[in-house]
């Protein structure tokens, strides 16, 4: 039984007996029933680790590496990514630009990833759209990759090809600087000293001593080498990319159709074959079919001020031929 508890009350100097009202109670009672609800539920997350079993909590530390290694993955692709994005930027404006190849559209570069979803094989996982943003983030690397790659290897084909045409091009006198005598006319209008004709000059005309070598301003391969009426001793090679050198007026020719010369080479030696006036050679240089001056191939040889020497020369000297 319940003990009885009384308090003395002053106003009737008696004692009273106390009573405890029933909402004060329930009150009481709810408060205890919440805190014991608390206390369990927290008492539950807080020794569900020791509750686990041994594979429940390895599965538990795996999943929680594997999102660590996802987000490592993440900033490593990052990285990669903005590596590839100098390289791509180098790529377009710098390396093929030098060799005059047309920059790849951004379009090219991350083509294949837009539109159908091609990660749904990915969905129903409960950390679906982490792995799926890894995975198209890694996809799309790897596409720019390929691109990248191929665009390098045409870069070297394209700095392989202008080694080629940059030896092949002609670039130096026929005529060694310390061989020559003077230039004697140079691609313009003149009269013919023969002829007595007004005829444009398409080359011009090195004079030197009667034997002096002659050589192959550029690499290339002989296509005719003979001996005509209006050039004498001649000699014509095609240097390829569409350029070819004539050579004439030689007191004889050093090498024989379909040779291979490389540039410097000596082709043959100055000579008076043929409509000429006078020892020296007369040399062209073509594009296509097309003559053009040939004072603006010689910046393997000249120094600026020689140029401007020998371009005054060639304007105001007359023909040999």
């Amino acid at each position: 039984m319940a003990k009885v508890k009384y308090y003395y009350d002053p106003e009737t100097l008696s004692y009273r007996k106390i009573t405890v009202k029933k909402s004060y109670f329930y009150r009481k009672l709810l408060f205890s029933a919440i805190a014991v609800l608390l206390i369990a539920f927290f008492g539950f997350v807080g020794f569900s680790q020791f509750l686990m079993s041994p594979n429940e909590r390895a599965q538990q530390r795996e999943l929680e590496n594997l999102k660590l290694h996802y987000d490592l993955l993440n900033i490593r692709m990052q990285e990669n990514s903005e590596i590839l994005g100098q390289l791509q930027e180098r790529d377009n404006n710098i390396y093929r630009s030098y060799f005059e190849a047309n920059p790849i559209p951004e379009e090219q570069r991350k083509a294949g990833f837009g539109g159908v979803n091609r990660y749904k094989y990915l969905d129903g996982f409960d950390n679906s759209k982490m792995i799926k943003n890894a995975t198209k983030e890694l996809d799309i690397l790897s596409k720019q990759l390929v691109v990248q790659s191929k665009s390098l290897d045409e870069i070297v084909a394209l700095a392989k090809e202008k080694e080629n045409m940059l030896a092949s091009i002609p670039a130096i006198l026929p005529v060694k600087k310390e061989d020559l005598t003077s230039v004697a006319s140079g691609y313009k209008w003149r009269m013919h000293p023969i002829l007595k004709i007004n005829k444009f000059h398409k080359g011009m005309d090195f004079t030197a001593p009667l034997g002096t070598p002659i050589h192959a301003s550029g690499n290339g391969i002989v296509i005719r080498s003979e001996r005509s009426a209006t050039y004498g001793n001649v000699v014509y090679i095609s240097h390829g990319y569409g350029y070819k050198t004539i050579y004439a007026h030689m007191k004889n020719t050093n090498v024989r159709k379909g040779a291979k010369v490389k540039r410097g080479d000596v082709i043959g030696f100055v000579g008076n074959t043929g409509l000429s006036v006078s020892s020296h050679l007369h040399y062209e240089v073509h594009k296509n079919d097309r003559a053009l001056n040939p004072i603006n191939f010689y910046y393997g040889d000249l120094t600026p001020e020689e140029f401007a020497s020998l371009q005054k020369t060639s304007e105001e000297s007359q023909s040999f031929d």
